[in-house]
C-alpha cells in the first residue's frame, strides 16, 4: 500500500504500536509486507520462520501505525524456541493495540489457546483476524468467529485474506479506531528500523528455509561478516556465514559441487538485489557450531 499524504495536527492525528501476534504460520509476516508494499520480514511455508522482532511504519493520513511483527507463539521447550517465543510475549507489553492473527484453513488450536490465556487480564484492547478466508467456505468461517468471539473479548474480529489482499483496509480501520491520539512516532514515509544489513542476513536465512528440507533450516542461523558498498554505491558487497549444528546439515546445504550452497545464494542476492536497488556480490560459507540452538552464549552472539 502506498504511503498516503498525513494531517499531524496532534488533535486530529493517531499513532502508536500494534502488536502482531498469533501461532507459528498464522500469516503475520506476509500481513506486515503486504500491509507495508515491501518485503522486510521473511516469509516460507515452514512455521516458526520469524526468530525476531520486526518493526515496520504504515502511514495512514490521520494516523501512523508502527506493527510489530513477532514469532509464532507456542508452548516451548529448546532453548532457542523459548527465546523466541519469550520476544513475542514481550512485545505485548509495549504494544498499543493487540492484532491476534490465526489461520482460519488450518488452525493450530493448541496453539491459539495458549495465546489467549496469555491475553487474558491484557490492558490493551485486541483485534482478531482470521487469516486466509480465502481457502475456507462460509459455514466454517462464521464457526469460527462465533468460537472465538466467545473465547475472548476482541474489539473486533475482521476476516482477512493476507496474501490476496482481501479486507485488509477494513482491518487496518478496526486497529486506527483503538490506537491513542498521538503525533506520528516516526518521520512520514519510514518504513523500518531495521538495518539493510540485518534484512539481508534474513533474506539468506529465508532461501535456507525454503530451498532445504525439514531438518536444516531449524538448526540454521546467519551471521553478516561483512557488507559494504563499492563502485560508488553500485555494487554492495556481503560475506556471511550460515551456522549449522552437524556436519550433515553442512553437506546437505553444500550439497553435490556446491550446487545447493549456490541455489541458495542466487536467491539470496535477487532478493537483496531488489532491496538495495544495486548490483550485489554475496559469498557465503557454512560452518558447523555444534548444539548452538542450546547454547546460551551462542544464542546472544547470533542475536537471539
Amino acid at each position: 500500500m502506498d504511503p498516503k499524504p498525513q494531517t499531524t495536527d496532534p488533535k486530529d492525528f493517531k499513532a502508536g504500536l500494534v502488536a502482531i501476534v498469533g501461532a507459528p504460520n498464522a500469516g503475520k509476516s506476509t500481513l506486515l509486507n503486504q500491509l507495508l508494499g515491501q518485503k522486510i520480514s521473511i516469509t516460507s511455508p515452514k512455521p516458526q520462520t520469524t526468530r525476531n522482532r520486526i518493526l515496520g511504519v504504515l502511514d495512514q493520513p490521520k494516523a501512523q501505525l508502527i506493527f510489530l511483527d513477532t514469532p509464532g507463539i507456542h508452548r516451548a521447550g529448546k532453548a532457542l524456541n523459548v527465546r523466541i517465543v519469550d520476544v513475542a510475549l514481550g512485545t505485548l507489553a509495549d504494544a498499543d493495540v493487540v492484532l491476534v492473527m490465526m489461520d482460519a484453513a488450518v488452525p493450530n488450536t493448541e496453539a491459539e489457546t495458549y495465546l489467549i490465556e496469555k491475553l487474558k487480564g491484557h490492558p490493551r484492547p485486541a483485534v482478531l483476524a482470521l487469516n486466509k478466508i480465502d481457502l475456507i467456505a462460509k459455514p466454517k468461517l462464521l464457526g469460527l468467529i462465533e468460537q472465538w468471539s466467545q473465547a475472548h473479548a476482541f474489539e473486533a474480529i475482521v476476516p482477512i485474506s493476507a496474501e490476496k489482499n482481501i479486507q485488509l483496509d477494513r482491518l487496518i480501520a478496526a486497529m486506527v479506531a483503538l490506537l491513542p491520539q498521538s503525533p506520528p512516532l516516526y518521520p512520514p514515509g519510514s518504513l523500518t528500523d531495521l538495518s539493510e544489513r540485518f534484512i539481508a542476513g534474513e533474506m539468506i536465512r529465508e532461501k535456507v528455509f525454503r530451498l532445504t528440507g525439514e531438518e536444516v533450516p531449524y538448526a540454521a542461523a546467519v551471521t553478516i561478516d561483512d557488507y559494504k558498498e563499492a563502485k560508488g554505491g553500485r555494487l554492495v558487497k556481503i560475506y556471511a556465514t550460515i551456522h549449522v549444528e552437524r556436519d550433515s546439515q553442512k553437506a546437505i546445504l553444500i550439497g553435490k559441487g556446491g550446487a545447493k550452497l549456490k541455489e541458495i545464494g542466487e536467491a539470496a542476492r535477487k532478493e537483496i538485489e531488489r532491496m538495495v536497488g544495486s548490483q550485489v556480490f554475496l559469498q557465503l560459507f557454512v560452518r558447523v557450531q555444534k548444539n548452538w540452538s542450546r547454547d546460551t552464549k551462542a544464542l546472544q552472539r547470533f542475536g537471539y
